[in-house]
This record gives structure tokens, C-alpha cells and sequence, in this order.
């Protein structure tokens, strides 16, 4: 796999700020194939910092509704992939950056 393929894209929220401060956690939503050791070494590679632990979980479709002025919309939100990447102690990334 490749790492685009591996790695989707970060997630940034205020809870995953706050773990990014304190704790060296980052959080990725990524490919639904690829495994902690596939996420682990797509990390190092892309990044170049060195990865202590790799935690992932597979948060499960929703359905979503609303109203609008045609009546209610209905669907589905898909399911995905997500890792929270633990890095080793002192190393950062700077996700904010270009």
C-alpha cells in the first residue's frame, strides 16, 4: 500500500489538540486495509519522527436526517478508520504548517 492509501488525512479536533499537547498523541483517519504496522511505518516515513504505539478503532456508519423546505433528507454517514499514534518522548508534528 501506499502511503496515501494508508494515511488518509489528520484529525483536528479540540480533544485531539489537547492530546497532541500533552500526551504526543496524534489521531488519523485511516485506510479501513491497513494495519498498526503498516500505519506505524507510514508515520515514520511521512513525518520522520519514530512512533512509540499505534491505537486504532473503527468508528461505525451513522444515519443522518434533516428538515428542509423539500421535507426530511435521510442517509447515511460511512464508517471509517481512525488511529491515534502515540510518538516517542520529545519528538513533534507540526500539522499546521504547509
Amino acid at each position: 500500500m501506499k502511503v496515501s492509501d494508508i494515511l488518509v488525512r489528520p484529525v483536528i479536533t479540540e480533544k485531539v489538540n489537547r492530546q497532541m499537547e500533552r500526551a504526543g498523541r496524534y489521531t488519523f483517519v485511516v485506510g479501513k486495509q491497513a494495519n498498526k504496522l503498516e500505519i506505524k511505518k507510514a508515520v515514520e516515513s511521512f513525518y520522520g519522527v519514530r512512533v512509540a504505539n499505534v491505537n486504532t478503532m473503527v468508528v461505525p456508519a451513522k444515519s443522518k436526517a434533516r428538515f428542509t423546505k423539500a421535507g426530511l433528507l435521510s442517509g447515511r454517514k460511512p464508517s471509517y478508520k481512525k488511529a491515534v499514534v502515540t510518538l516517542v518522548e520529545g519528538e513533534t508534528i507540526d500539522l499546521f504548517t504547509n
